[in-house]
């Protein structure tokens, strides 16, 4: 893969967590985003930074990393690392790229490293098939979208969108009964949704009308989120708030 792989290393030993560190600065492709002593601040991480790999420890108080996969709605690919042998089993059945016995060499790693860039092949090639269909099924849509998400496809009512957030190549949908993340961009989005509902108000959002509680001159307001109005989009969507029709010439 060309693209840099960002990595988050979770771990609550400062010396492993440091190891990881150096071993990530050595390996082309690979960039750290973020390094947490507990899987509490990984998840505010995940929902911080978009992150591809997740080297993670799975013995560490309060919240296991097996218990930390399992409570994610999208999980990036994942290389256990811990000391205890015992847990391979269950780390492999969540469909983890390895799993790293401590202590283990540089060798080791780059190995580890390998499989789970073979992996994000196949997940971006998945993805890629999955959505190419969902946009020609989308554009015929009336009330819903389909939507491919942890190797799952989801039907998605537009009703239920309250607004989309752009994260690099993928999307935030916020919903009124939860949030999902998927493969796909806004500029693709903005030509699948109807216009008469939902318009692009900044590079990073595109909301629906149907929930907006209220505007000001910089926000929108939509289920206690402030959303910003980027300089580029002001005028047309004043437009629309006054239901005029924008000129495009």
């Amino acid at each position: 893969m060309s693209k840099l792989i960002r990595c988050l290393v979770v771990d609550d030993e400062e010396l492993a967590r440091t190891l990881l560190q150096h071993y990530i600065e050595q390996t082309p492709n690979l960039s750290l985003v973020g390094s947490c002593a507990n899987a509490m601040e990984a998840v505010s991480t995940l929902h911080q930074q978009s992150v591809d790999l997740l080297f993670l420890d799975i013995q560490m108080p309060d919240l296991t990393g097996i218990d930390l996969v399992k409570a994610l709605v999208y999980k990036p690919i994942v290389i256990f690392t811990t000391a205890y042998e015992q847990y391979a089993v269950e780390g492999y059945e969540l469909d983890a790229a390895d799993y790293l016995l401590k202590p283990f060499s540089y060798e080791r790693f780059a190995q580890a490293v390998a499989r789970a860039v073979a992996h994000l092949k196949t997940r971006q090639a998945q993805l890629n098939a999955t959505s190419t269909k969902t946009t020609e099924g989308a554009n015929t849509a009336k009330d819903h979208l389909l939507v491919k998400a942890e190797h799952r496809t989801h039907r998605i009512r537009l009703d239920d969108i309250l607004f989309v957030q752009g994260m690099r190549e993928y999307v935030l949908f916020h919903l009124t009964n939860g949030s999902l993340i998927a493969l796909q961009s806004l500029k693709n989005l903005e030509e699948i949704l109807p216009p008469e509902r939902f318009a692009r108000v900044h590079k990073s959002y595109i909301v629906s009308f149907q929930h907006l509680r209220a505007v000001d001159e910089a926000y929108l307001y939509i289920d206690n989120q402030k959303i910003p109005i980027g300089p580029s989009y002001a005028e047309v969507l004043k437009k629309r708030l006054l239901g005029e029709t924008p000129n495009n010439s």
